[in-house]
């Protein structure tokens, strides 16, 4: 029981980290628009804040493991050797305030 435990713990902070990655993709992106001029630097600001409560509404939503899983398996080696740094980011985070 403890290993399903362990278990659905890092597929939660996965989820997460994937969402994280998620959000640094789409700064930089909004960003490299803005330095292009296909977007104004008021636009690049508001379409930030719309990624944002974005995130923070998913994050609200239950976690589906099934969903994440396939999720996961979309992922480039590169995207997920950062998914991989968050998610141990995270743990230590977590086992430094425990």
């Amino acid at each position: 029981m403890n290993n399903l435990s362990e278990d659905l713990k890092k597929v939660l902070l996965a989820g997460l980290g994937a969402m994280a990655v998620t959000a640094e993709k789409s700064k930089e992106v909004v960003e490299q628009l803005v330095k292009k001029g296909e977007l104004t630097v008021e636009q690049g600001k508001v379409l930030n804040e719309e990624l944002k409560h974005t995130v923070a509404e998913k994050l609200r939503e239950p976690v589906n493991a099934e969903k994440v899983s396939q999720d996961l398996e979309k992922l480039d080696p590169s995207e997920l050797e950062k998914l991989k740094a968050k998610i141990e980011e995270l743990q230590s985070l977590k086992n430094e305030s425990e």
